[in-house]
């Protein structure tokens, strides 16, 4: 489950820092804003288990968990900054808290990965963009609620626009070779994704979605 206050607060203190109290509130009321439905608290706790798995694999666990915890932290469908927001958003309560600037810089970048729009510079990085998109290597009946979840994220743009705009997304990942960086992921979770993504460009092309 989400983490507990005790939890929040030791990635910051690995990293040598103090964040503010309200800090911890602020977030999870913006991951529970009404219009959201997958990108969530849910979304983050499945992130933070998926990360206890992996922290083995990380240079700086802590700072791929401060990440995380602020990669959604804005979220609108109709706007195509939200990392970027989401970003500069961490690199100021980050600066507040003591961080220097080549931490600073550190966290936000694993941040901006999430976008998915070129592929990550550092293990850290490669890590990170797996667990953002380890949703698409879930089971069939979790793949398929987290579809229905971004349909109604999108409930604003029709039907037929949202399934050409969903089309190319996910095309775009069915063609990644592989789909994730790290073995782990790979091994764990390459196969049931390209099922999973198959499966919904399938229903995407038909006449009922």
């Amino acid at each position: 489950m989400i983490a507990s206050l005790a939890r929040w607060q030791q990635p910051w203190a690995e990293l040598g820092l103090v964040a503010r109290m309200e800090l911890n509130a602020d977030l999870r009321k913006r991951y529970s804003e009404p219009h959201r439905a997958y990108h969530t608290l849910h979304h983050i706790a499945e992130c933070l288990e998926l990360l206890a798995q992996t922290q083995t694999l990380a240079q700086s666990s802590a700072s791929i968990e401060l990440a995380i915890w602020f990669h959604d932290a804005f979220y609108d469908p109709r706007k195509t900054d939200n990392e970027l927001r989401s970003a500069e958003w961490a690199q100021r309560e980050l600066k507040r808290a003591g961080a220097s600037p080549a931490l600073q810089d550190r966290i936000v970048s694993l941040i901006m990965v999430t976008c998915h729009d070129g592929d990550p510079q550092t293990a850290d990085e490669e890590l990170m963009s797996d667990i953002d998109l380890s949703i698409l290597g879930a089971g069939a009946k979790r793949f398929d609620e987290y579809e229905q979840q971004v349909r109604q994220e999108y409930r604003h743009v029709p039907m037929q626009q949202f399934r050409s705009g969903r089309r190319k997304i996910l095309s775009q990942f069915l063609e990644r070779d592989p789909i994730y960086f790290t073995d782990w992921f790979r091994s764990r979770r390459e196969a049931q994704a390209r099922t999973n993504l198959q499966r919904s460009l399938t229903r995407l092309a038909g006449k009922f979605w």
